[in-house]
């Protein structure tokens, strides 16, 4: 029996699959499709965007560098003085300037590693945390599709195909139309679509009758990616396309010339898909031994990008609290945390998505409304709001304290020996960081063996703080002043340990 099976081996399964293993979890994973690579996985179809959160997680379990790596990125992120982003993405198609990125409102933002988001495929992400997963121990087994999930007492039964597997408890990150959520008993609620994407990679006989990039018309949108032939559509029919069938080349053609108002024409059809808007959650993301992460909890139209972001969240959240239960040290309660912090973060990605849809939508009260946001978005607080909302800079989680810090992610402190926050917390494991140099607070988490690593040391720039404790996830759960009480931080890091009210921040 394992401790945990997981059933999906896209990003989120693996990476929560990485966490688990990593604090010595025994994780089997299931996967029903039998190969690991197609060309919805590679570029340009599976190409996807890496927000600065995302890639913060990949530098902070010591995996930034293979993933640059696969995903041929050559300019490495990272900059001695915080400096705007390379790309600030945009907001129903209205492309959103990063010069205008107001860098004075990023909350404490210090320069690293990973200070920037990244593009990427899905393949290169999968091989990065398949090749890590693999090292840590973690069974991956492919071709196993999942058809039934059976809870009784202190464990889950999961039978694929033939063979049933036993866990003591059971996560499904097998996308959109999980099977664990429907078999589980989980309620998918939410809204119903309007519009029906279609992402193609075809043969144009007139590429240029198509204007590059985002293009709203009065019948919908279109996009041109990156690479020839590399389309997009989005038809507002009320999500009535058939998408039991892949689109053909005569009714994808028929759509584009329709929305985009050319008579252009499809010579060939490589490869097509549909999708919807349609936004949907769970209303808990546990029931009993079973939890979902990712797409299984949430879906939402690719509007913005934001889904692998939202996903990856998910499991950098609850591994660490998963691990710990499972280990017998979790303080009561910790595991439900995983709803209560995750659910209103995806929430707002629904809503996000769902605004961009009634902005573009093709009639006069939307073209009305998009006028007005394609002018707030153009100032220099439109985009930094918009940016703080994709690139996850101003996720913070309601840890009981009114302190700014407390629940934010915390920043790549750097200690002046070179050492930073992001490589102390590689193990998996929680972080105080004490800038005193004498080491005063080291009796405060000595007694909590290995479960917490202390570092202490002057700071390049410690924002005023004398001390800060990290999460396993890199989330900020005590922050003091330049001369932290020893009775107040060891308070903190015992009812982290132990349960009972969050801890609150010292004064700064």
């Amino acid at each position: 029996m394992h401790d945990v099976v997981i059933v999906g081996a896209g990003p989120v399964g693996l990476f929560l699959a990485c966490e688990l293993g990593l604090a010595g979890c025994s994780v089997l994973v299931l996967e029903r499709e039998p190969e690991p690579r197609s060309p919805w996985r590679s570029f340009p179809l599976g190409m996807r965007g890496l927000s600065a959160g995302s890639v913060e997680a990949f530098s902070r379990r010591g995996m930034l560098e293979p993933l640059l790596t696969a995903s041929g990125v050559d300019e490495r992120p990272g900059a001695d003085e915080p400096a705007p982003p390379r790309s600030a993405g945009h907001f129903a198609g209205t492309p959103l300037d990063p010069a205008d990125v107001d860098l004075a409102r990023l909350p404490y933002r210090l320069p690293g590693p990973a200070m920037d988001g990244i593009m990427t495929s899905l393949d290169a992400v999968e091989e990065v945390l398949a090749e890590r997963a693999g090292k840590l121990g973690v069974e991956i087994r492919r071709g196993a599709a999942v058809t039934a999930v059976t809870q009784t007492g202190n464990t889950v039964a999961v039978r694929a195909g033939e063979r049933e597997y036993r866990a003591r408890w059971l996560v499904g990150c097998d996308g959109g139309r999980s099977a664990v959520r429907r078999l589980a008993g989980f309620d998918f609620l939410g809204t119903e679509p309007q519009l029906t994407g279609y992402l193609a990679l075809a043969t144009l006989a007139d590429p240029g009758q198509l204007s590059p990039g985002f293009t709203l018309t009065p019948a919908g949108m279109y996009l041109t990616m990156s690479g020839p032939g590399h389309l997009g559509v989005l038809d507002f029919d009320g999500g009535a396309y058939d998408r039991s069938r892949p689109p053909t080349r005569e009714h994808l053609e028929a759509v584009l010339r329709r929305v985009s108002g050319t008579d252009v024409t499809l010579t060939g059809l490589h490869f097509a898909s549909s999708f919807t808007d349609r936004a949907m959650q769970t209303s808990t993301y546990r029931r009993g031994r079973t939890l979902l992460a990712g797409d299984a909890a949430h879906i939402h139209s690719p509007l913005g990008g934001q889904g692998l972001n939202l996903g990856i969240g998910d499991a950098v959240n609850l591994g660490w609290k998963l691990a710990a239960t499972i280990r017998g040290d979790a303080p009561e309660g910790l595991l439900d945390t995983y709803t209560s912090e995750r659910h209103p973060v995806g929430a707002k990605v629904l809503d996000w998505s769902r605004a961009q849809v009634a902005v573009m939508r093709p009639d006069p009260h939307s073209r009305a409304i998009q006028a007005v946001v394609r002018d707030l978005l153009a100032t220099r607080d439109g985009t930094t709001y918009a940016f703080k909302r994709t690139s996850g800079t101003s996720l913070r989680y309601e840890l009981g304290s009114e302190h700014p810090l407390v629940g934010h992610n915390a920043p790549d402190f750097r200690l002046v020996d070179g050492i930073r926050l992001g490589d102390l917390l590689q193990d998996g494991r929680g972080v105080a960081l004490d800038f005193s140099a004498d080491g005063r607070l080291r009796d405060a988490v000595r007694h909590h063996g290995d479960r917490i690593r202390y570092a202490a040391g002057p700071a390049v720039d410690d924002l005023g703080f004398g001390a800060v404790l990290v999460r396993p996830d890199g989330i900020v759960v005590w922050a003091g002043d330049r001369v932290p009480d020893r009775g107040s931080f060891g308070d903190a890091v015992t009812r982290w340990f132990t349960g009972g009210e969050p801890p609150r921040a010292g004064a700064r």
